[in-house]
């Protein structure tokens, strides 16, 4: 065991290390406020469900204009540059969610998050992809995804009892992870934004005309829309699922922070293992159906439970599929990007992402006010399973995994060349 975690750490470079430890702290931070931000508006504020649906749905365009922006500032001005922007931003505003006195203010702090949170991802992601081999892009993000979830694990367990008692305090805690981590990107970490590898003349080109070979990348376009249907689903676990277990079953804050630290300590326990499975094949879109089947099976299953075991069993079923669709989707992201692209591909897959998060709240919410909690969950089983339909689909007419990595401009239908022969995982 400590000949693999040796030769584990060595397989990766100290940056990456230090974006490892960074996350840790990010995430906890993360995980204290999000998936009680919720609550705090339904319980403090006393704000409907649709109301609250429709606050995070008409703050999405800013978040999808944010990760279209971020993409584009992330390949020109660098990662570093936008992570530190993005953390401290996102740090005051956690700050400004514990001062706030109304919902104006918050929604004002939503609309800030909506602007500087989104610019994290793409840059990340993308000094990921610019460090880290393409055969070893597979097992980077599955670690980074497993200290995530220590750090989604610690969040919502410590959370729980905080939010009983002092959502300021809950607040500040998140703030002061955020700045911790701005930090140690100011005093650590380097800037990794390719600079050799294009001519001056193919700069300028991808200046006028970048996001159009996004655009006409139509099998990655198809990919990125299909995973939003998986992200409509699963954006109900931070947004309806907590208010449901305690309007519909008496399930207090501090069970729901349990079942977020089961999801978390599933991934940090096995997503290694699934990610092995998942490296073997090729054919990465039956991966990516298996996991649109586990969120549609997993969150399809909370409309027919009504107890705390059930419900944890469910929420292992999509935690299974969380953890085949998160790193495998990410990879194909990274491979499908040419080199000095990588920051627009990876802010137009997280802005498809966003819009499906940014649907979900509402379409989750105007379900529950108007039908009843239960129809959240049977629409969940049905999208579920038309993402996982169409992924098998779409895997017919793409067969490989991922390209190479491209350093070209993207173009056409050409999105997807043969794949690399797959790698081990740890």
């Amino acid at each position: 065991m400590k000949t693999k975690i040796r030769h584990t750490i060595g397989d990766f470079p100290a940056q990456f290390w230090i974006l490892f430890l960074g996350t840790l702290i990010s995430s906890t931070g993360g995980f204290l406020v999000w998936p009680f931000l919720t609550l705090y508006l339904r319980q403090t504020m006393g704000v409907s469900m649709t109301t609250i649906g429709l606050v995070f749905t008409l703050t999405s365009p800013i978040n999808i204009f944010s990760q279209v922006v971020g993409g584009s500032l992330t390949d020109r001005l660098g990662r570093r540059i936008m992570m530190a922007i993005s953390l401290f931003a996102s740090g005051l505003v956690m700050l400004g969610f514990g001062l706030a006195d109304s919902l104006t203010s918050l929604v004002f702090l939503l609309v800030l998050n909506g602007i500087f949170g989104p610019l994290f991802r793409p840059a990340s992601d993308a000094m990921v992809a610019d460090i880290i081999e393409p055969g070893k892009r597979g097992q980077a993000y599955g670690l980074l995804r497993v200290v995530m979830n220590v750090g989604a694990a610690i969040g919502p367990s410590v959370g729980g009892f905080v939010a009983t008692r002092s959502y300021f305090v809950l607040f500040l805690c998140g703030a002061l992870a955020n700045l911790l981590y701005f930090l140690i990107v100011m005093a650590f970490i380097r800037e990794t934004k390719p600079q050799h590898s294009i001519s001056r003349g193919e700069k300028m080109e991808q200046g006028r005309e970048g996001w159009h070979l996004v655009l006409r990348d139509i099998p990655f376009l198809a990919f990125c829309f299909i995973n939003m249907l998986t992200c409509i689903v699963y954006s109900q676990m931070n947004t309806t699922f907590p208010v449901y277990l305690k309007e519909d079953f008496g399930i207090e804050e501090a069970r729901y922070g349990q079942l977020m630290a089961l999801n978390a300590i599933m991934v940090v326990l096995l997503q290694f293992p699934i990610t092995r499975i998942t490296d073997r094949y090729r054919r990465q879109m039956q991966m990516m159906a298996l996991g649109a089947f586990l969120y549609a099976l997993g969150f399809g299953a909370q409309g027919f439970v009504g107890t705390l075991p059930l419900f944890a069993s469910s929420v292992a079923i999509w935690t299974l599929g969380e953890m085949v669709i998160a790193p495998v989707s990410t990879v194909l992201v990274a491979d499908m990007a040419p080199e000095t692209m990588r920051g627009r591909y990876m802010g137009a897959f997280g802005l498809i992402w966003g819009v499906g998060y940014g649907l979900g709240p509402t379409l989750g919410g105007t379900v529950m006010d108007n039908l009843g909690g239960r129809y959240i969950w049977y629409a969940s089983l049905i999208l579920g399973s038309m993402a996982a339909a169409a992924f098998l689909l779409l895997g017919r007419f793409v067969p490989s995994s991922s390209t190479s990595d491209r350093t070209g401009l993207a173009g056409g239908c050409d999105g997807f060349d043969e794949a690399e022969p797959a790698f081990d995982g740890l």
